[in-house]
């Protein structure tokens, strides 16, 4: 009793003392209206539902858990006694995805007719609770929130196919998607590079087309010894285990839509079965390299009547309206010369190979149409002609939408890159391997997925948003998450919140919440982009010093005097000068609220004059990856931005006074990119020993060669090795440009670093 009044007390004085706060929910709800007074919340609380209600019964465990989890509280679930403070689930409330919640100093009132309503209430009472981090009782402001969502898609794609993840990972993505209120996971089971489900009746499709051999020398030269040959990896999902998965979805109102690809990116079916394929000369290994395959399915019966058999089996395993059906990035070279689909051409009257593809998604329409299914497809699929039933899921920006909207298709928003959530979130150079384009939360968060260009009519036909997840160089599960969170955040307030009432400010003070919450349940997210970094360069004896990260998320607090930052530390706002050997602690924050944890940085000779692959600039920018070495096999890899059509890299403001030597620490990556003719686009200086060098050049990439750094040492290594050598380039700060001599793009030589070496007594 003595405790309760005490929380009483202490929550009066605080809502009479302090300005009333947003709901701190992610996503936002449609309307939050204070009430006075406040809920505490503690271990005597009950959470109470209809006995005879089995989906209000689990909405009603479901809150417990995660209460139990974040904060330590053991609720029960059952009816309130007299007097007893309560959480309950009511069915008097709005229908489907809406609900209401209401909040007062004795009952914390869930309403929603409809069953994800109700779930989504219970989802948002927790947040209320853990709006402040810690365990144990919590206080909850008296309001009353009314909310439905915006988009009846809300979405994340999985790409299972380029990199497996196991059966607790989805299980794991499905429960953190529900708690962001999204409903939808896209799940991508087949491409190029692995086949992922069970397919009875085509054991072959998981027995060859579910394993590879990884790219590059390392792999290749490590041996299974209980067969002899290169260890493969992969795996693939029984039918047991989808139907489990696809249970685990329901119950927490997320419908999982299977990808099964045509007529491309058929290269692993292909492999399995080679009747199935267009070339003359079929593949026989599935494939460790990235990009768009030229191998498509032919147009036979027989191969129609695989896909049959296969989407038979697909329709039993997933019982939603939708089979996505890919259509993407089909490359038409084998059709143009396949003599027996030239034939079938001229039988059918279709005059181009982008009809022909038309008439082949069409065949596959009629087959999922058959089972009582929806076709989806990814915007190619529009180029050939599709039936108005057919969805839309634009990527190639937003035109494949207009264009579907306007012909009366639905569609989806997912373009790239805001929604391609293997870009990389920040410029750091420890960001997980991916897409070269920084994307960050606030770009995220500022895409508006509704065209302008459609009228009002038009615009019901946009179901909703989705973020795609393409795992080609997130080869574990730890880095899929790090690449999704936070901000697939950021796409569940667009998917769900009123666009008129989206506001970066509200959400990022919103941020610091959500991300003890992650913290709360243990689960993973990408903490870089909001760490603290320094950059720094030579500054008279000293140096200049810029922090960075967290850019328009929080601010950042620093000390130099060897103490914690705190909130009250020196705020950061430009570059200052610095001794050499000066400590930088410094972090960022969001209303007081720590961000990330502290940065310890120590300013010296070599910190000022040493770069990063990432901290440099590609000389042109055509197709820039954040790449992961091959080796080692075990343990951490190197990482190299890399330009693959050009590279090259410049190092700006590079200051070689007193500079006379130049360290780099290069790699070379397996050139594992399906790119088609561009590949001769890629052009190198010939080089002058057998094994090439790394010229260093300076003002412009056809300036004068100030340092020659021969590659011999590093074609031992099949890691990084650091090369040394003299530089004699002008004093003052300069361009400097970096690029290999090579006879060919295999293997691909990179940088990881570089450092200019000041001279003796200079870098003490």
């Amino acid at each position: 009793m003595i405790r309760s009044l005490l929380l009483a007390t202490v929550a009066a004085a605080m809502f009479a003392s302090a300005s009333w706060a947003a709901a701190p929910i992610i996503p936002a709800p449609v309307s939050d209206t204070p009430r006075e007074g406040a809920f505490q919340l503690d271990e005597r609380t009950v959470i109470s539902a209809p006995t005879n209600d089995a989906q209000a019964q689990a909405s009603a465990r479901y809150l417990a858990d995660l209460l139990l989890r974040s904060r330590g509280l053991k609720l029960a679930v059952r009816a309130p006694k007299a007097g007893e403070r309560a959480i309950v689930l009511s069915r008097q409330g709005p229908t489907g995805e809406a609900y209401k919640l209401d909040v007062d100093g004795q009952r914390i009132t869930i309403a929603s007719a409809g069953d994800a309503g109700l779930f989504y209430g219970a989802v948002s009472a927790w947040q209320l609770a853990t709006a402040e981090p810690g365990r144990g009782p919590a206080v909850i402001w008296a309001r009353q929130i009314d909310d439905a969502p915006r988009f009846g898609w809300r979405g994340v794609m999985l790409d299972s196919a380029r990199h497996f993840q196991s059966v607790d990972y989805v299980k794991g993505l499905i429960d953190r998607m529900a708690l962001a209120k999204l409903n939808t996971l896209h799940w991508h089971l087949t491409d190029d590079q692995g086949w992922r489900l069970e397919i009875k009746k085509y054991p072959k499709l998981t027995q060859v087309g579910a394993w590879r051999v990884p790219a590059g020398p390392a792999p290749a030269a490590d041996f299974d010894p209980a067969t002899g040959k290169p260890r493969v990896i992969g795996g693939y999902y029984t039918q047991d285990q989808v139907r489990d998965v696809v249970a685990y979805a329901a119950a927490r109102h997320i419908t999982i839509v299977p990808e099964i690809e045509t007529p491309g990116h058929a290269h692993a079916p292909i492999v399995a079965y080679p009747e199935l394929g267009s070339a003359a000369t079929p593949p026989t290994a599935t494939s460790s390299d990235w990009g768009v395959f030229p191998y498509l399915y032919n147009v036979d019966e027989r191969t129609f009547a695989f896909l049959d058999d296969v989407l038979t089996e697909v329709v039993d395993l997933f019982p939603g309206t939708y089979i996505h059906v890919g259509g993407d990035e089909a490359v038409k070279d084998q059709w143009k010369t396949n003599p027996a689909v030239q034939a079938r051409m001229k039988e059918l009257h279709i005059g181009s190979e982008s009809q022909l593809q038309g008439w082949f998604i069409s065949r596959v329409e009629q087959m999922l149409e058959a089972k009582g299914r929806r076709l989806i497809g990814w915007d190619e699929i529009l180029e050939g002609g599709v039936a108005e039933s057919a969805t839309v899921m634009s990527w190639r920006g937003i035109d494949g939408a207009i264009i579907a909207a306007k012909l009366g298709h639905d569609t989806i928003l997912s373009p790239e890159p805001m929604m391609y959530l293997n870009n990389r979130q920040s410029a750091a150079p420890d960001e997980p391997p991916g897409r070269g384009a920084v994307v960050t939360l606030k770009d995220v968060y500022g895409y508006e997925p509704m065209p302008t260009a459609l009228n009002a009519d038009e615009r019901h036909h946009v179901l909703g948003v989705q973020a795609n997840i393409w795992t080609e160089h997130a080869r574990t599960e730890e880095r899929v998450s790090k690449m999704l969170f936070p901000r697939v955040a950021a796409v569940a307030e667009t998917a769900w919140s009123p666009a008129a009432a989206k506001d970066w400010k509200s959400f990022a003070d919103r941020l610091p919440a959500e991300l003890g919450r992650y913290r709360a349940l243990g689960l993973t997210f990408d903490e870089t982009p909001l760490k603290v970094r320094a950059l720094s360069e030579p500054q008279g004896g000293g140096a200049r010093v810029a922090l960075l990260g967290a850019e328009e998320v929080g601010e950042i607090r620093y000390t130099l005097d060897g103490s914690a930052p705190g909130a009250g530390a020196m705020l950061y706002s430009q570059p200052f000068a610095a001794p050499l050997g000066t400590r930088v602690r410094a972090q960022a924050f969001r209303g007081g609220q720590p961000l990330a944890a502290a940065s310890d940085l120590t300013i010296d000779a070599r910190s000022i004059r040493t770069r990063a692959s990432q901290e440099l600039k590609v000389c042109q920018g055509a197709l820039v990856l954040n790449l992961e070495d091959d080796a080692p096999l075990q343990g951490d890899r190197a990482r190299f931005l890399v330009d693959i059509m050009n590279p090259c890299w410049i190092y700006e403001g590079a200051d070689l006074t007193g500079v006379s030597q130049i360290e780099v620490a290069v790699g070379q990556i397996p050139f594992n990119f399906q790119i088609g003719k561009d590949v001769e686009k890629i052009k190198f200086r010939p080089p002058a020993t057998p094994e090439g060098e790394l010229e260093v050049r300076q003002d412009s990439c056809e300036g004068a060669v100030v340092a020659t750094l021969p590659l011999a040492p590093a074609t031992r290594s099949q890691g990084v090795t650091v090369l040394t050598g003299k530089i004699a380039g002008a004093a003052g700060p300069r361009k400097l440009c970096f690029s290999f001599t090579q006879k060919a793009v295999e293997p691909m030589w990179v940088i990881d670093r570089v450092t200019l070496v000041h001279g003796a007594g200079h870098d003490r």
